[in-house]
């Protein structure tokens, strides 16, 4: 029996609704342990779908048979006012780590991470991470990882993630665009059994112009490319930013260089759909490719469809675990 691990995210924003109108991904030979608050969780079931139904447990260890749980802390004896505040991001955060420590106890097969808000984890619960990426990369151990936005139609992984547009330059050499590289061909062949073709896109206006527009695509992407093909990875550019995704059905995955040069095309074609998959963690970790939504929360009107891929991918790719990892080093000490 896998085990799919969700943390529910921002109390304010709309994760709790997403989860509840989830329900027809959750498969019923699998157990899914939610982590987040009882009230709250009780109130999105009863304003969006009561034939919801979880089990409240204390410990994972509970957990013998498939079905819905529940790891709440119970910090909220009422409902919120549903704001955006400190306290909802300290719950976000509480609930992320609790999850994260349970990961490190072999017994999670995947794991999935609606969204938390940023601003106010970092206020109220003292979240020093850029993003939930590199906290779960954090408590997995994982110093190689990479963002790859998911759909079936388009595939984008991020060289780097969140920096400042000025310095995206200075975070690029031969090593780390090879190693990235690397990466992708790596979790292709783990998750999707085959090596892809990958999409290597320019860093500067028209891929560099030959040097007259920049010239990191000659010094450090095009001898990166060229240091993988000898090691037999399938891989092409630097490839023109504007025009790359039009030669999407020709690759199987693109290799960005920024977040928005890949993002923004993603989120043109996939935004309400689509899933942000970290590549190199030995659990696996998808979430949707959404925020918190704060300002349609609780309305009832929010989409969950990227909610269900998340939770569908996570499904697929819970067979590929590395959980015993966690489980040899238990046994270590």
């Amino acid at each position: 029996m896998r085990k799919i691990a969700i943390s529910l995210g921002d109390p304010a924003g709309i994760s709790y609704e997403c989860m509840v109108k989830a329900l027809p991904a959750l498969e019923e030979d699998k157990a899914y342990i939610l982590y987040g608050e009882e009230a709250v969780l009780r109130l999105a079931k009863e304003k969006f779908n009561p034939d919801f139904k979880y089990k409240p447990i204390g410990d994972i260890s509970e957990v013998k048979t498939p079905g819905i749980y529940l790891i709440s802390l119970n910090r909220v004896k009422g409902v919120l006012g549903i704001k955006p505040s400190e306290s909802a991001g300290f719950i976000a955060v509480t609930y992320l780590g609790r999850m994260s420590a349970d990961v490190l106890r072999g017994e999670i097969d995947a794991i999935v991470t609606l969204p938390l808000s940023k601003y106010w984890a970092k206020k109220g619960g003292k979240f020093s991470f850029p993003g939930q990426t590199e906290f779960v990369a954090f408590f997995q151990k994982t110093e190689e990882f990479a963002m790859m936005f998911y759909s079936p139609e388009l595939k984008v992984v991020l060289q780097t993630i969140h920096i400042p547009l000025k310095d995206v330059a200075k975070f690029l050499s031969p090593t780390s665009v090879a190693e990235k590289l690397r990466l992708i061909h790596r979790e292709f062949v783990r998750f999707w059994g085959k090596k892809p073709k990958i999409g290597v896109l320019g860093l500067n206006p028209h891929a560099g112009e030959g040097g007259l527009l920049g010239t990191e695509e000659g010094e450090i992407i095009q001898p990166a490319i060229e240091t993988v093909r000898e090691e037999g990875i399938d891989c092409e550019g630097p490839l023109v930013p504007d025009t790359a995704f039009l030669l999407k059905d020709r690759f199987d995955v693109f290799l960005a260089m920024y977040h928005d040069q890949g993002l923004i095309p993603f989120k043109l074609l996939a935004f309400d759909r689509g899933v942000n998959l970290t590549l190199g963690l030995p659990v696996p970790r998808t979430s949707p490719d959404h925020g918190t939504a704060f300002d349609i929360a609780w309305k009832g009107i929010c989409n969950p469809m990227a909610t269900i891929n998340a939770i569908k991918l996570a499904n697929r790719l819970a067979e590929k675990s590395y959980k015993e990892i966690f489980l040899r080093g238990n046994e270590n000490g």
